[in-house]
């Protein structure tokens, strides 16, 4: 397998045109540091698939499409054979048809001959993109095992340097072989940190997956409202978009054109449940009221650092947006208790709440988020100095359910409120206190004794005594506890 993975075989090479190496190789070319956007769940699925690299022996003289080189131009196939030997070459054909033959032991024969074509694509189905573009390679039967709509539920490019545009085109056209001109197998694509991913690749993807379902384009800075705009229109089904770093992204909605043929039953709604608006520093209060109106099904949104959003637009999303779980607003300095008072309005939807370094937050926002949404299980605060013991009180007596809490910069909490928390709040698993600078060894003593289920404890630039870490240790065994203090071991 070794031999076959860095040339063509045979003659025929010579007559056949060919993809360059700048999409199949990027896996192995491009720098390896992670998207700055990237979240840890970001890692290279193993479902997910780039591109397939010729099939030795395929004679593409009917079937070949035009040949793209490794600098991004244009070229004919003889100038991209001669290449052949110096960078890795990509043939996006159709497989001939014919009759399936079994595999025969012989001499020089890999033992992979004898998998069944059924273990193959079970093996296939696990391995990274590069790996799979390299078993395109051997032969004729791996390359259309390759290639099997089931590898391709799901793509993923990546790099800076990659050529994100034409990727998903040559990727899309060859997807779109069996089914001219729409490929009905993708569902999922991860293009974040392509920075030279421009609106012509979102254009190819809404023309040509309709059934697109999750789309992440996390800090391809270049694409803009008119891009994501076709993309929520042409793909109906899509529920998952990550927006995150899109800093000319200002709102979402449908082209004029789908909705002057929606009928007026269903209106202008899109079908998104994962809105993820992080640094998209451009988006202001108006924005956002045209996402709460056409995104109604918002589970999930998060927008932080979009520091121009005031407490107007949050009157606009509780209103058109009743279900959302999952709320993000770190670091939107503008939003304060009146915008808690309208997120209260979500009620028993809301499970996790984010209002880090919302510093015009105090104890009146947090008692109306407590009074409303008592099924409350996440809460960040850390940042907001206007929260003091008063503020956790209603929030410990509201919302019992409470899981994790991060108030770590919060002068004003103390082991008053701590108490109040391990008073109601036994099942707490997660407990921020930073730089918490009232906290001492009696709060601590009384979230262990109560809390026994806590799993993680940062008291990291606060005055506590080592007693008081040893008693946190002893009650709750399981949890990791992050101090400063250099007399605790």
């Amino acid at each position: 397998m070794g031999s076959n993975n860095g040339k063509l075989y045979g003659s025929e090479g010579k007559g056949s045109s060919s993809i360059s190496s700048d999409i199949s190789s990027s896996t192995d070319h491009t720098p390896t540091k992670a998207p700055k956007n990237a979240t840890p769940s970001e890692g290279l699925d193993s479902s997910t698939r780039t591109l397939s690299t010729p099939s030795p022996g395929l004679k593409s003289s009917s079937l070949s499409s035009p040949a793209l080189s490794s600098n991004g131009h244009d070229t004919n196939s003889t100038s991209s054979s001669s290449s052949a030997a110096a960078s890795e070459t990509v043939a996006v054909v159709h497989p001939q048809p014919g009759a399936r033959t079994h595999a025969r032991v012989s001499r020089g024969h890999s033992p992979a001959e004898l998998l069944p074509d059924g273990v193959l694509l079970q093996i296939f189905s696990h391995l990274p993109t590069n790996q799979l573009c390299r078993c395109a390679r051997v032969c004729r039967r791996w390359y259309n095992l390759a290639w099997d709509p089931r590898l391709w539920r799901s793509v993923r490019l990546a790099g800076e340097l990659l050529h994100a545009d034409r990727a998903v085109r040559v990727l899309t056209h060859r997807l779109c072989q069996d089914t001219p001109n729409v490929c009905l197998t993708l569902e999922t694509v991860v293009v974040s940190g392509c920075k030279r991913l421009t609106d012509r690749g979102l254009h190819v993807l809404a023309q040509c997956c309709p059934e697109l379902r999750r789309l992440e384009v996390a800090g391809c800075y270049n694409v803009s409202n008119e891009a994501v705009f076709e993309v929520v229109s042409q793909c109906p089904n899509l529920e998952h978009l990550d927006l995150s770093g899109c800093s000319k992204v200002t709102c979402i909605s449908l082209t004029e054109e789908a909705s002057l043929q929606l009928s007026p039953l269903h209106g202008q709604q899109i079908s998104i449940h994962y809105l993820d608006m992080t640094d998209c520093f451009c988006l202001e209060d108006e924005g956002l009221r045209i996402i709460a109106t056409h995104c109604p099904r918002l589970t999930h949104l998060y927008l932080r650092r979009c520091t121009r959003l005031s407490d107007e637009a949050l009157r606009h999303l509780a209103l058109h947006c009743p279900s959302i779980r999952e709320l993000s607003l770190s670091d939107c300095r503008l939003v304060g208790d009146f915008g808690l008072r309208e997120v209260a309005r979500l009620e028993g939807c809301l499970r996790y709440l984010s209002v880090a370094h919302c510093a015009r937050i105090t104890d009146v926002g947090v008692r109306y988020v407590a009074r409303y949404c008592p099924k409350l299980r996440y809460l960040n605060a850390r940042g907001c100095e206007g929260l003091t013991d008063h503020g956790l009180g209603h929030l410990a007596r509201s919302c019992p359910k409470l899981k994790s809490l991060d108030v770590g910069k919060c002068p004003l909490v103390s082991d008053a409120g701590l108490e109040q928390l391990a008073l109601y709040c036994g099942g707490l698993r997660r407990v921020s206190l930073r730089a918490c600078e009232s906290v001492t060894g009696r709060g601590l003593q009384a979230l262990a004794a109560n809390c026994c289920q806590l799993q993680l404890l940062n008291v990291q630039e606060c005055e506590v005594s080592p007693e008081a870490l040893r008693f946190v240790r002893r009650h709750c065994r399981k949890c990791v506890i992050e101090h400063t203090n250099p007399a605790f071991y």
